[in-house]
């Protein structure tokens, strides 16, 4: 069975050497960026010229793009080299209402489809150890387990296509509230002469205990905001979120809240550091 990755991204770029490094047959790769796709290539893949190239040799075509306009347009391009011996994978993170649409179009062409966005950042991307939610029908998400296996250890079925991603968007905008409540009563405990590495010690002896706060507490003390994960791309997901909670008919406060911080932190041109310089806009 013959992979072809689009999208070297710093997420994609580890997803994809992952498979080159597992899968025992043919891994194609391309990037709109011809450094990235030489770099994949140098580790055993095979460069292809553009998306069409790629698809038309792959069994399985895996995407991993910025936006909702870059999975359609991916999409929309390859249609024609699809068939119904073909399955797609969108790992990008998009709108669902999207991802449900360029599901529709790929599956009239025969080929399969599901929407399989990522959690965690570059370190689980580097290591294979990504969670993977995955929408689309049960058999071709049983068929495309063993590759989601290669980029992660964690691989959740949660419904039709376009609820994997649904899935990502509720996830990220849980971690952009409790992001926010880190912020906040981090700085006002620095503000009152109390350290980072004490405060987070002491946030770990009870309920607050979180997952960003233990991952994120070194990197904030010494204020190192390189990038694992983008403010811009983090924005992104806090606005589909407040667009399908709109859609929904659902108000979210904390989320409101969470973008508004998001908002500030892109007008300060901190879009391309690590997420977690959104502190920089609480401490002000």
């Amino acid at each position: 069975m013959k992979i072809g990755f689009i999208g070297l991204g710093i997420m994609g770029e580890s997803m994809s050497e992952n498979i080159v490094k597992k899968h025992n047959d043919t891994v194609y790769v391309f990037d709109f960026v011809k450094e990235k796709t030489e770099l994949l290539a140098s580790k055993g893949a095979v460069a292809c010229s553009d998306s069409v190239e790629l698809a038309r040799n792959s069994d399985v075509i895996i995407s991993m793009v910025p936006k909702s306009e870059h999975s359609r347009s991916v999409y929309m391009g390859i249609l024609d080299v699809l068939d119904s011996t073909k399955t797609c994978i969108d790992m990008s993170t998009i709108d669902p209402s999207v991802s449900v649409e360029i599901a529709g179009m790929v599956k009239k062409t025969g080929a399969g489809f599901i929407d399989a966005p990522v959690v965690k950042s570059k370190p689980a991307a580097v290591a294979g150890k990504l969670g993977i939610y995955v929408g689309g029908d049960r058999e071709t998400y049983e068929a495309m387990r063993p590759i989601l296996l290669y980029m992660g250890e964690n691989v959740k079925h949660m419904g039709e296509n376009g609820k994997g991603l649904v899935m990502k968007i509720c996830h990220n905008a849980l971690v952009s509230q409790i992001q926010n409540g880190v912020n906040e009563t981090i700085s006002l405990a620095g503000r009152n002469g109390i350290s980072v590495m004490d405060y987070a010690e002491a946030i770990s002896y009870g309920g607050g205990q979180n997952f960003y706060l233990d991952s994120k507490k070194g990197v904030i003390e010494k204020e190192d905001y390189t990038t694992a994960f983008s403010v811009e791309n983090m924005a992104k997901d806090v606005n589909i979120c407040m667009k399908l909670a709109e859609e929904s008919g659902l108000s979210m406060p904390g989320e409101q809240a969470a973008g508004q911080v998001y908002e500030k932190a892109l007008e300060q041109g901190y879009g391309k550091e690590d997420f977690c310089a959104t502190i920089k806009v609480v401490r002000g």
